[in-house]
């Protein structure tokens, strides 16, 4: 026996970059689960709800639509109405919802003291929550 040393081949070398196709299996697997499961995860819970009186939906509406033409006609929810309708018909919007909003449209050619008389009767029922509904200005056009 002799002492020396033994020849030994090379052994290759470890492998230092990361293998793709395995990752790339398992994304694909978790995309398709989670393509599979996110629909079932925005669905709603469903529930049987007691019933009571108390919890009824609201039939006053939120706002009326006051609209007074450039003859100084006023309808009330696209109907037209006399003065003494509308302070009427004002009255009893503000008995149902005393929150009620007037949504106001004005033709521009309508006298500012028309308009004022038709806030002074929505002022009058009860109803002080007022907007003023107007157009956007039109583009300039070249």
């Amino acid at each position: 026996m002799g002492f020396g040393r033994l020849e030994r081949s090379e052994r290759p070398t470890p492998m230092s970059d990361i293998n793709m196709t395995p990752l790339v299996d398992v994304m694909m697997v978790l995309v398709v689960i989670f393509i599979l499961t996110a629909p079932l995860l925005a669905s709603s819970i469903r529930l049987d709800l007691p019933q009571t009186g108390a919890a009824g939906p609201s039939d006053a509406p939120k706002f009326v639509t006051l609209v007074v033409d450039k003859t100084g006609q006023a309808f009330l929810n696209d109907k037209p109405v006399t003065q003494a309708e509308l302070a009427a018909s004002l009255v009893e919007a503000a008995a149902r919802n005393p929150d009620t909003e007037v949504q106001l449209r004005a033709d521009q050619a309508v006298p500012y003291g028309r308009v004022v008389q038709v806030m002074g009767a929505a002022q009058q029922a009860g109803l002080n929550r007022i907007g003023f509904v107007a157009d956007p200005p039109r583009p300039a056009q070249k």
